[in-house]
């Protein structure tokens, strides 16, 4: 999704105390920023925000790490943070931001950091042949995910693209991954998992179409 330049993202997330500037340096070190032992899940491309601040601030004995590409993106991701946790009169000390490029995300992630769960949520679709390679769930992402992802550690993806979709179960299938369970129609699948809504998905299903999602499990 294309966004404005925001010439003040840059220096607000700078000032952030939950954005992190440099994640190479940690490597195999996140756990020593949230100096405890909570399973840490990871959002790549997160987009302004809207899921993984309502989705950390419900789930206090979670870390969460969230990545995206765009300062203009991070820094209204870091406003809707902010938002959120101050409505509920919480301390935000279980999420950190970080801009990276997902496709050279194993320069930032290793077996050490244990990762439990990764969420993908309405990732470009990348529709041409010759473009595929980069999408999120394409064999050669998930066998980087594999590389930090724990033993049964799961990722959630959802989307509105009916082939990106119909692709990505058989590139789970194809890296190994278990396909615990998958819907066509997420919107009508009461006890799915406890969803939260996207601006995306809003905007999909305003417009009749259905929400895709699978839960994936590395064996």
């Amino acid at each position: 999704m294309r966004i404005r330049f925001k010439p003040w993202a840059r220096p607000e997330l700078e000032a952030s105390k939950f954005y992190i500037d440099n994640p190479e340096e940690f490597k195999g070190k996140w756990r020593s920023l949230f100096n405890n032992s909570n399973p840490i899940h990871l959002e790549l491309g997160c987009g302004k925000g809207s899921f993984i601040s309502k989705l950390a601030v419900q789930n206090k004995n979670i870390n969460y790490i969230a990545v995206d590409l765009v300062d203009a993106m991070l820094g209204l991701a870091k406003r809707n943070i902010e938002s959120v946790y101050e409505e509920a009169n919480q301390q935000i000390d279980n999420v950190y931001l970080t801009r990276y490029d997902i496709e050279r995300i194993l320069n930032i992630l290793n077996k050490d950091d244990a990762i439990d769960r990764i969420y993908i949520n309405f990732c470009n679709p990348w529709p041409k042949g010759k473009h595929r390679k980069k999408r999120l769930t394409h064999t050669r992402q998930l066998e980087k995910y594999k590389e930090f992802l724990v033993q049964n550690g799961e990722v959630y993806f959802k989307t509105d693209d009916d082939g990106l979709f119909n692709d990505s179960i058989k590139y789970f299938e194809e890296s190994g991954f278990e396909i615990i369970d998958k819907t066509f129609e997420l919107e009508n699948t009461p006890n799915f998992w406890n969803n939260i809504m996207t601006e995306h998905e809003k905007m999909f299903m305003e417009q009749g179409i259905h929400i895709k999602a699978l839960k994936a499990r590395k064996m």
